[in-house]
């Protein structure tokens, strides 16, 4: 199990707990008593710090290298999960994964940004962070969603758009534009899950909705608190002021009605018992599209288009 700084009190409790058990089963002798006592300081110690945390411990857990990823969400939550590749106009991008699965007994395309867990399979996904063709093939996929009359689930995780020179010779600008402005139109419910990162452009590229979710320790932002950092400041060291002031945590994003509901994750994070956050979300996305199943096509664009207008706030002048 990896660690955050913040979570280091925690870890030594945790080490000092299997160094117990382990004396106790070389030595026949019975610990039980000291290691129910250590347990209950952990819960204590677990439920304080995650009770209290910063935007920027969010942040950090957002990025944790043992956090779920699509691909984790998708065998969790459906079963034959059939992946589509390519975008019909330049290549694939294993950065965005996506194609047909069944959830809950009905077929669903399930389309999303999928980070690596080792070197090589992160330079092979880019962290990511797609190409243009990786928005254009998720938009072909949700073409054929439409077509097909089946209801899309996308997962948004990645710190941005990738900003290669290549990236923006293809058109990386116009792709992101491109889907904005057909997801504003598909005729069949799309649920949007934040699963973890959910920077600018990159993530929005994919996170036109219906309903949005957003899991507990996710962020969602136009820029991440580092970038901020760095244009303000000319300097990363100001991150956290920056994640304070760019509430970009869920429980900011749900008070300015951004997003529509927040996913409860496991305690310590979702990390931390993936089969019980893959089971939670499941929750959120069935009760979601129960409810946007039964609406004709007209009157899903309708209100799509009304919620993402009635985001922000402004005020008229006139001289």
């Amino acid at each position: 199990m990896n660690y955050l700084d913040f979570e280091r009190p925690i870890a030594e409790l945790e080490e000092k707990i299997r160094e117990m058990r382990l004396l106790a089963e070389s030595t026949g002798s019975d610990l039980t008593a000291e290691i129910d006592r250590l347990e209950r300081r952990v819960q204590e110690l677990r439920e304080r710090t995650y009770r209290n945390l910063t935007r920027w411990q969010r942040v950090q857990l957002a990025r944790h290298p043992d956090r779920p990823y699509t691909l984790d969400y998708i065998h969790l939550m459906t079963t034959g999960f059939v992946e589509l590749h390519g975008d019909r106009c330049f290549a694939d991008d294993p950065a965005i994964v996506g194609g047909l699965a069944k959830f809950n007994g009905r077929t669903v395309l399930v389309v999303g940004h999928q980070k690596g867990r080792d070197v090589k399979s992160r330079q092979y996904r880019r962290f990511g962070m797609p190409n243009p063709e990786g928005y254009r093939k998720a938009l072909r996929l949700m073409k054929l969603a439409a077509k097909f009359n089946k209801p899309i689930i996308s997962f948004l995780d990645t710190p941005g758009a990738y900003p290669g020179l290549e990236a923006e010779e293809r058109g990386q600008a116009e792709a992101i534009a491109r889907n904005l402005l057909e997801m504003s139109r598909l005729p069949v419910p799309i649920v949007v899950c934040v699963i973890g990162e959910g920077g600018s452009g990159g993530a929005l590229g994919i996170g036109v909705g219906d309903r949005i979710l957003m899991q507990e320790n996710a962020w969602y932002s136009v820029i991440s608190p580092e970038s901020c950092s760095a244009i303000l400041w000319r300097s990363w060291d100001y991150k956290e002021q920056a994640a304070e002031a760019l509430k970009l945590t869920a429980q900011d994003l749900f008070e300015l009605g951004i997003v529509d509901r927040i996913v409860a994750e496991p305690l310590g994070g979702a990390h931390r018992n993936p089969q019980e956050a893959a089971r939670l979300l499941a929750e959120a996305i069935e009760e979601a599209l129960t409810e946007l199943l039964p609406k004709d096509p007209e009157t899903l664009i309708r209100e799509r288009r009304e919620k993402y207008s009635r985001m922000g706030a402004w005020i008229e002048t006139y001289l």
